[in-house]
């Protein structure tokens, strides 16, 4: 079966206050192999340093168009294993710290 990619998720529209909880959201249910892409009015490395600080290694992170006046980025969650250091038993979320509360089933 051939999914149609989903339409650019224009974050420009979410209240600043929740933008990074509601892309996280979709990040964490996002399936291995699978992207998404947003659109934003500044470049969004912020969201990318707190991505990669939250799940080292677990997603990929393409610039489709760089500014000046909008930015596209797809993301992606790699296949499960395929992260960047991922070893035997390794969490596909990009792994877990006491206290953190996961959503990915591990």
């Amino acid at each position: 079966m051939t999914t149609l990619p989903l339409e650019p998720l224009d974050v420009r529209s979410i209240p600043p206050v929740v933008r990074h909880a509601t892309i996280f959201g979709i990040l964490e249910r996002l399936p291995p192999g699978e992207a998404f892409s947003i659109v934003n009015d500044h470049d969004p490395a912020p969201l990318r340093r707190q991505m990669e600080s939250r799940y080292p290694g677990a997603y990929s992170w393409t610039y489709i168009v760089q500014g000046p006046e909008i930015w596209q980025v797809e993301i992606g969650r790699h296949e499960a294993g395929a992260e960047a250091g991922a070893g035997a038993g390794a969490a596909d979320c990009g792994g877990h710290d006491d206290g953190h509360s996961c959503t990915c089933g591990h």
